[in-house]
């Protein structure tokens, strides 16, 4: 019985110690912006679900693509149904994992540079991605920002030729995720 009680005791802290290591955001920020000769065209996402563990280094976002937002509806539009087809593929996610852990001291207030490497799926299509950004751990908190440059043509976005000179063949993405401790 003594021994039922200690392994139940063990389970207990393991998962405390798991949430403690966890942290979560649901209203993570996420930017891209297309720069041409003709037109610039930015969308911004306030919706951005992400995990990130500071015990193993783990990062996983979920975006819903429909959630970004455009200066003008009509890019929206073309955007969603044209594009990235959102009804067809209705998030594009990230996992991975920050590649350099044991530089960032998450018990320390400070900012930490992070290399993350993992795979980005948008429109169906996972690619590996490796990118350097910045972590910054501030009362309890953990904020990370990075930006990264995406090729429309790797994820299969087909651009018709009509707007082929208004849209940039490669993307750039704006990440800035505030982390809190994951309650469960």
């Amino acid at each position: 019985m003594k021994s039922i009680s200690i392994l139940l005791l063990l389970i207990g802290l393991s998962f405390i110690t798991e949430a403690q290591n966890r942290y979560f955001t649901r209203t993570g920020y996420i930017k891209f912006f297309s720069t041409s000769a003709v037109e610039n065209i930015e969308a911004h996402n306030r919706q951005v679900t992400s995990f990130l563990d500071i015990k193993t280094g783990e990062m996983v976002f979920a975006v819903l693509m429909k959630s970004f937002e455009f200066e003008k509806a009509l890019m929206q539009e073309h955007f969603n149904e044209n594009y990235v087809e959102s009804d067809k593929f209705p998030k594009s996610t990230f996992k991975g994992n920050i590649t350099n852990l044991a530089e960032i001291n998450f018990a320390k207030d400070g900012n930490y540079e992070a290399i993350v490497s993992g795979d980005l799926t948008i429109h169906g299509v996972t690619k590996p991605i490796k990118s350097k950004g910045t972590i910054t751990v501030k009362a309890g908190n953990i904020i990370a920002k990075t930006v990264f440059p995406v090729t429309v043509a790797d994820h299969d976005i087909k651009i018709p030729s009509l707007v082929r000179d208004n849209i940039a063949k490669v993307v750039e993405v704006s990440v800035d995720m505030t982390y809190e401790k994951f309650e469960k």
